[in-house]
């Protein structure tokens, strides 16, 4: 095993609301003793799961409100080390309810209230005081409202230029900014990739009308080329239950997923980012890291608190 140290990054932390109904009742009252409360977020989520694999992790974000010291203690209580700038705004809370009859979960977003003025500033102080005790990078998600365009760009680049290699789960604008300074990986799912190149096919692919396997796949071909040859990047796309694809440097691969008896999905493409970044930095081909992810992955699907597989 590797002595690898990971700081994982994301601007957009939440607290975690999950709740288990046997069956959820529309424009009724729904009560439910199953239930649980976790500090999440994808960056904590990749934190926690690589910690449960015995990598050494910490998580770096902005954090404010009244709940600020809850969220802390949870974190605490997962093992989960924190670096953290004051945002003076209130962590959002999201809520999965999970159908039991249906085998659905479906996912409530909070978007996040802007942060205060100066928190891009002490986020950046943090980062570039933990940056030399740390190995690689992964860079997870979106970031609230209030920090600069070029926030994940400037973040990246001090990366690059002190040698980390740097793990991207991003998507959009921010994805795109910051492919030129040649991440190891990125690892967008299927739709965010497809929202961030080529939005109309997001548009077909969420209404069900849209490309079938083979154009999607192509289509992943060609752009995993794209990294490839123009960043040095390696593009590995999860698509949920259906199989992962990834550019292997000569054409497509895909790895199936495990069927298992999914509980609860959210957090299980944290899982998988975790498992692809922990195998790499091992030493293993992309081949065996995809397949370590995937394992995660499934592994996080069968358990209530999402970003967990212990």
């Amino acid at each position: 095993m590797s002595s690898t140290r990971f700081l994982t990054v994301c601007l957009n932390p939440v607290i975690q609301n999950t709740l288990v109904f046997e069956r959820l009742a529309k424009g009724e009252v729904n009560r439910t003793s199953e239930h649980r409360v976790d500090a999440s977020g994808k960056g904590v989520n990749v934190a926690r799961v690589l910690g449960q694999i015995g990598r050494e992790a910490a998580h770096l974000t902005q954090l404010g409100g009244p709940t600020r010291s809850w969220f802390l203690a949870m974190c605490e209580a997962d093992g989960v080390a924190l670096r953290w700038a004051q945002s003076n705004s209130e962590i959002r809370v999201c809520t999965t309810v999970i159908d039991r009859s249906e085998g659905s979960a479906t996912e409530l977003v909070e978007e996040a209230r802007p942060v205060g003025p100066g928190t891009a500033e002490r986020v950046l102080a943090e980062y570039e005081a933990a940056l030399s005790e740390f190995d690689a990078l992964i860079f997870s998600g979106t970031k609230a409202a209030g920090f600069p365009d070029d926030m994940f760009p400037r973040m990246v680049r001090l990366a690059a230029q002190a040698g980390k290699p740097v793990f991207l789960d991003m998507k959009g604008k921010d994805l795109a900014a910051c492919l030129p300074l040649r991440p190891l990986v990125a690892k967008p799912n299927l739709e965010e990739l497809l929202q961030s190149l080529a939005p109309e096919r997001g548009e077909a692919l969420r209404s069900g009308k849209g490309e079938d396997e083979g154009a999607l796949r192509d289509f992943v071909a060609s752009t995993g080329r794209e990294y490839a040859e123009r960043y040095g990047t390696k593009l590995v796309v999860t698509r949920g239950p259906r199989p992962t694809w990834f550019w292997d440097g000569q054409g497509i691969r895909e790895c199936q997923t495990k069927r298992v008896d999914a509980l609860n999905p959210i957090g299980s493409g944290d899982s998988f980012m975790a498992g692809l970044a922990a195998a790499l930095m091992d030493g293993e081909s992309l081949d065996e890291a995809v397949a370590e992810g995937t394992r995660l992955g499934a592994l996080n699907a069968q358990r209530l608190k999402p970003g967990a597989i212990l």
